[in-house]
């Protein structure tokens, strides 16, 4: 079975890989991190990688372009295979303390903003974006789907 490894180790995202089967379509299987840093160390990646000296909430750096809403083909990128036999899709990383602010002025739980997060940042991983309005609706529906399968509901 084709499915999603999330490698953390500060935090169990073994729900969000269950929830995350039926999402995408591959022939192998795929592996992601998720970082947690402060509110420095998200800057300053922010900075270097997208030319924006401020603090986010979250980041995500992909490791493969074209896979939004089609096949994964093991095929396609043989040498992204790593030592686990998964297809390494990228990196999220999650600013903790904006989190916690996040989930305080939204009025939920921190634990339901860290997996909002983590969504969201791995729909980006998958090739979702919310740069144009119909990527942004697309993404969002993705988001909402996911985030219902785990109960979790605006």
């Amino acid at each position: 079975m084709v499915s999603l490894r999330i490698y953390c180790d500060q935090f169990d995202f073994s729900h969000l890989e269950k929830t995350f089967r039926g999402e995408f379509e591959a022939d192998v299987s795929l592996s992601a991190e998720i970082i947690f840093t402060d509110e420095e160390g998200i800057r300053k990646l922010n900075a270097e990688f997208r030319n924006k000296d401020s603090v986010t909430d979250v980041l995500s750096f992909p490791s493969l372009d074209g896979i939004r809403g089609v096949k994964i083909k093991k095929a396609d990128f043989p040498y992204d295979i790593g030592d686990d036999k998964r297809l390494f899709i990228g990196s999220v990383v999650i600013c903790t303390k904006r989190a916690e602010e996040q989930a305080q002025e939204y009025g939920h739980s921190y634990d339901r903003e860290l997996n909002y997060l983590a969504v969201h940042g791995l729909c980006h991983l998958l090739g979702y974006d919310h740069e144009a309005e119909e990527d942004k609706r697309e993404m969002r529906e993705k988001e909402e789907r996911i985030l219902g399968k785990m109960g979790i509901t605006r």
